[in-house]
């Protein structure tokens, strides 16, 4: 077994979890009306503590020059749809339907990275596993005593922006350029102003400054937290990605719901060789 990748695996699925628990917490007990602002507080933390880090020297990545743009596209804008996408179908759909519908990520991973990456035999390989299994266990519209359009489509949404998240990131973390860390941190950096903007012209910021919670000294512990746990998933996200592929990433999301577990079996990186 390869001890990185199988901790960075265990790792991202920790924090998968943890997070969708507190961000549902916050959005549904609570009722905070900003999934927006939700999505600034973590790209935030995300900023301070990679570059705090940074200046005391625990990681190191490249600074700031005019082709790091270039370099990145397009992850910062992928990034923002899988945070604003996530938040917003999290707020919207009961717990149980959101995990079963998540499943999608695992073949629209499989999809791209034969487009993008190239893996076509890993592709084919699962493609034949799924043809002679049941399909993902996805519950019909109909029974879903809570269905929410508008939830489904971000939901599907979700799907699509972490799939395609999954595979660039493992494109673009070449250590000799950015690197993991520099990923993170200018990813976060560039989207923050934007999805700001957004907050602001939707009405969430306003709806966030009026929220009549912020006194609760319990809202406030689980707000920081989802914040720093929102630094967690992406740093999770982008260390399992980086031992391992955006594929075992995406079952590994499955694997936390108790399902995809064979599918991970079969194209882990981990398997004993016999």
């Amino acid at each position: 077994l390869q001890e990185p990748g199988l901790l960075s695996a265990l790792f991202y699925g920790a924090c998968s979890f943890l997070i969708v628990l507190v961000n549902k917490a916050l959005l549904t007990a609570y009722g905070f009306p900003s999934p927006i602002f939700l999505g600034i507080g973590q790209m935030a933390a995300t900023i301070m503590i990679l570059y705090v880090s940074k200046l005391n020297k625990i990681i190191h990545f490249p600074d700031f020059d005019k082709k790091i743009p270039v370099k990145l596209f397009p992850l910062p804008l992928l990034y923002i749809g899988n945070h604003i996408s996530g938040l917003s179908s999290t707020s919207k759909l009961s717990l149980p339907m959101f995990t079963v519908l998540r499943k999608f990520t695992i073949p629209l991973t499989l999809l791209l990275e034969t487009i993008i990456l190239g893996q076509a035999l890993k592709a084919k390989l699962c493609c034949e596993f799924l043809n002679n299994r049941p399909p993902f266990c996805v519950l019909p519209p109909s029974s879903d005593l809570a269905f929410n359009l508008e939830g489904y489509i971000f939901v599907f949404l979700n799907d699509i922006f972490t799939a395609a998240n999954g595979v660039y990131t493992k494109q673009k973390m070449d250590p000799k350029e950015l690197g993991k860390y520099g990923v993170l941190f200018y990813n976060a950096c560039f989207m923050i102003i934007p999805t700001l903007i957004i907050s602001v012209s939707t009405g969430d910021l306003r709806q966030a400054t009026e929220f009549n919670e912020w006194k609760n000294v319990l809202f406030i512990i689980q707000f920081l937290l989802s914040c720093f746990l929102g630094f967690l998933l992406m740093y999770s996200m982008v260390l399992c990605s980086y031992y391992n592929s955006a594929l075992t990433t995406a079952v590994v999301g499955a694997i936390k719901h108790g399902r995809g577990l064979e599918i991970f079996l079969l194209n882990s990186e981990w398997s004993l060789k016999t």
